[in-house]
């Protein structure tokens, strides 16, 4: 029987993370998501590309999405999480987007919904 697949599910009226195995929950974080006018795209996606310490806003690492310009990652500003703070990606603290970046690999499914 194959190992069932990561997949990360964001609810941003909760602004929280989820990972899941299969439809069980991994693990929930808080995160910081768009503001009003730079909201974060509700949608099915997936990661395509994983850099660690890209540097500036983006804090210890970048989670890219599939759709261009948008990633999870993390922060050089922690007292944003879990505000709507953002141009549109999923903020997460620091130690958690790297603790997320170890577990899930390119590929891994994205569900971003309100």
């Amino acid at each position: 029987m194959p190992e069932e697949a990561y997949r990360i599910v964001v609810n941003l009226t909760n602004r929280q993370l989820h990972l899941l195995k299969g439809d069980r929950v991994i693990s929930t974080f808080p995160v910081g998501i768009g503001k009003a006018l730079t909201r974060t795209p509700e949608g099915e996606y997936s990661i395509v590309n994983k850099v660690p310490h890209p540097g500036g806003p983006f804090g210890a690492y970048w989670l890219g999405l599939s759709r261009p310009h948008y990633g999870i990652h993390g922060t050089n500003r922690p007292s944003s999480i879990g505000k709507r703070v953002s141009k549109g990606c999923i903020r997460m603290f620091n130690r958690d987007v790297l603790w997320l970046a170890n577990q899930v690999p390119v590929g891994t499914r994205v569900t971003i919904q309100a």
